[in-house]
């Protein structure tokens, strides 16, 4: 619909992105990147968006590749980024709002009234659409930039900004002056087309427009007017206000409505004028070549876009079946293998392995639970069943929970028995819908790669935690902690403190996430279908009767 379209690409939706280079620029700008790659795809783009609504007869096709055009325009400005450039950004960033949102509203009336948008099908409506021709005279001419519009200050400001005696600024000038002149051209034809000349035959009989169709261009054109006359208004309040939180420092404003022969401002202005009028003298010898020129290249960017997301989307369904094949095996193949790369890898090329190996001095019985921790791994990895395997797992977390216990942990050493009992019950109640006896049916090759693999990590684990212990201790976070623990957080506990009070939303979201992984699991165990039993053969006696049978037989 033509009101969505002029809300959407007159003002709002497309430039959002303007919006947001914009905000960003007190903090990119004056930057060689930023301000090459602003200006450069600026230009190109306020180029191409303009040639390429020269090839359209439609108006809102037309209308909708200028706002690509305007679009363009902005970005070379936020680009050159200095004060009449970020000045001038910001009053063409209205006047375009103004004027293409008017046009894009008249464009929906003569739709309307008129049962077309082509512009080789419509002339003469000027009698019939009498208002909507005069709301369409303000909207043009602000696009082409004639006084006392809002677009003639815009375009004097950003003629301004260039004006130099470098050659950069001149050539960035140059495309200025080329962009602006294709945009008058298409705001001629827009107004000329549909309503000058003798009045065509039309799928529907013309008449003016219901006020309700007319209040919206009626009244942005007003703006428009409004917003050229009063510049010293329109300029303290809305344009230095906007330029000065672009440019990132204050920028008074010096919009002034000024036709002055003399300047050389006015020259360029004339000679957009003339350039606009040139091409809409030869419109349809200029639309005629373009097509032929496309015809002849047989390709476009919207073909190029087209192919390309195909092959977009062919090459994820590629990547997709690799990956996601289905087998878990093979999935904790690849996340333990890339946990050992990236442990690896950062401590060899940093130089950041352990010179040695730091043996502690334990006493026998600490030495006895270190024994009791080995010989659960040694269990766990020669165990031939799932459940001998778990329970000798839980032997070994155990062990590492005493050991907490003997160095000062007491309530880290609760915690991690907790786990592991949790834990033992958990995979068991898991492993009852598998065989518990049931051996291990990898192959050799397997059990090689898997054995291979978690040595590694472990290895790596054992000499990442080395590395750090080599390392100078920097006691401030402690000594932050004991420090604020009782009087901050009212607690003693400071490994409690840290978790609930200092890491509180940290906890909260742990929690959240394990609450919502229980959720899943509950809501998959519940939705899970029953096997249904083979039915019994007719005849035969109930499943109770032949259960009983059975245990009397056996007994």
């Amino acid at each position: 619909p033509t009101p969505v379209s002029a809300f959407l690409h007159s003002a709002t939706m497309v430039q959002a992105g303007v919006y947001l280079l914009a905000r960003l620029n007190p903090t990119l700008g004056d930057t060689a990147l930023w301000s090459t790659t602003l200006v450069g795809f600026g230009g190109v783009t306020l180029l191409w968006g303009a040639v390429s609504a020269l090839r359209q007869t439609d108006l809102k096709q037309m209308l909708a590749h200028t706002t690509v055009a305007s679009l363009g325009l902005l970005v070379l400005l936020i680009g050159v980024g200095t004060e009449v450039a970020i000045t001038a950004a910001v009053v063409y960033f209205v006047a375009h709002a103004l004027y293409k949102a008017a046009l894009f509203l008249i464009a929906g009336i003569i739709d309307h009234e008129a049962g077309t948008r082509d512009i080789t099908e419509l002339s003469g409506l000027r009698d019939s659409l009498t208002f909507t021709f005069i709301a369409t005279i303000l909207a043009a001419i602000s696009m082409i930039g004639l006084p006392p519009l809002v677009g003639y200050l815009a375009k004097e400001e950003m003629y301004a900004a260039l004006l130099t005696d470098s050659w950069q600024p001149l050539f960035v000038l140059a495309v200025l002056v080329a962009g602006n002149a294709l945009l008058a051209g298409i705001a001629l034809a827009i107004l000329v087309k549909p309503f000058m000349g003798p009045l065509m035959p039309l799928p529907k009989d013309p008449h003016e427009a219901p006020i309700g169709l007319l209040a919206g261009p009626a009244l942005f054109s007003i703006l428009g007017v409004l917003a050229g006359v009063m510049t010293s208004w329109v300029g303290k309040t809305i344009i230095a206000p906007a330029a000065s939180v672009i440019a990132g420092a204050g920028i008074e404003s010096h919009l002034e409505l000024r036709v002055d022969p003399l300047d050389p401002l006015f020259w360029l202005s004339l000679l957009t004028w003339l350039l606009g009028g040139l091409i809409y003298w030869r419109l349809d010898t200029i639309r005629t070549l373009l097509r032929r020129g496309q015809g002849a290249v047989g390709w476009t960017f919207d073909k190029g876009f087209d192919s390309l997301m195909f092959g977009l989307i062919r090459l994820s369904g590629a990547i997709t079946r690799f990956w996601h094949h289905g087998q878990l095996e093979l999935y904790l193949v690849v996340i333990f293998a890339m946990f050992a790369m990236a442990i690896i890898v950062p401590l060899w090329s940093m130089g950041g392995f352990p010179s040695s190996v730091p043996f502690p001095d334990l006493t026998l019985h600490e030495w006895g639970v270190v024994l009791i921790a080995a010989i659960g791994i040694a269990i766990v990895v020669s165990a031939r069943t799932r459940l001998f395997a778990i329970v000798a797992l839980g032997i070994q977390g155990i062990a590492v929970a005493l050991l907490y216990l003997l160095f000062g942990a007491p309530d880290l050493s609760f915690t991690q028995f907790m786990v592991e009992i949790l834990s033992v019950v958990i995979l068991t109640l898991v492993m009852t819908r598998l065989r518990l006896d049931q051996h291990d049916q990898r192959q050799f090759e397997d059990l090689l790669r898997d054995g291979g693999l978690a040595l590694v990590c472990g290895l790596g684990v054992t000499a990442l935690l080395f590395a750090v212990l080599e390392g100078t201790f920097d006691p401030r976070l402690s000594d932050f902690f004991n420090a604020n623990s009782a009087p901050v957080a009212h607690g003693r506990n400071i490994v409690n403190v840290i978790l609930v009070d200092f890491r509180g939303l940290d906890t909260l979201g742990e929690i959240s996430v394990v609450m919502t992984a229980g959720i899943a699991i509950l809501a998959l165990i519940r939705s899970a279908k029953k096997i249904p039993l083979p039915a019994a053969p007719e005849g035969s006696p109930p499943r109770a009767m032949r259960a009983r049978s059975k245990r009397e037989a056996s007994s």
